[in-house]
């Protein structure tokens, strides 16, 4: 029987959890590596002061206090001069950091909103670090794809 590991950050609420594992896994560890680039940072970095450890804590206050390009990373060039772009792609990264897995877009909407073909949903819950929260509603499972751990690994 094959497992899903992974490193304590990138996965997913309801993996943590419940052990589910569905298509969705993959969309919200990619919304923490968009983050990681846009602010340059990783997700955990014990560097700093206590309370910018968690970079999801860190997304949650700035967002909150309109404060976004605070995060950005202040040695990228590109990134300062490109803020309305970064500030985009922090919409997608929200997107896919979405607690409720539902709420998530599958990769392939992702995909659609990086080629400008598809925009971002706007009713979007910046609520990242809720404990409460991090027991992720699932609802109906006939309503998700879940897989097995061996038919994630495969190709697509």
């Amino acid at each position: 029987m094959t497992t899903i590991k992974g490193t304590r950050g990138y996965m997913a609420p309801e993996w943590r959890t419940k052990n589910i594992i569905t298509e969705k896994l993959d969309v919200y560890s990619f919304g923490v590596v968009i983050l990681e680039m846009l602010c340059g940072r990783k997700v955990f970095d014990r560097s700093l002061r206590e309370e910018s450890w968690y970079l999801l804590s860190v997304f949650e206050e700035c967002w909150e206090h309109g404060t976004l390009l605070d995060m950005v990373d202040k040695h990228n060039e590109d990134m300062q001069e490109h803020n309305t772009e970064v500030v985009e792609m922090m919409k997608v990264a929200s997107w896919c950091l979405q607690t409720n897995l539902k709420r998530r877009p599958s990769m392939s909407v992702v995909v659609k909103v990086l080629e400008g073909v598809m925009h971002v949903e706007s009713n979007l819950d910046y609520n990242f670090t809720d404990p409460r929260i991090q027991e992720t509603e699932v609802g109906d499972e006939g309503e998700l794809t879940l897989l097995s751990s061996s038919l994630l690994s495969g190709p697509r």
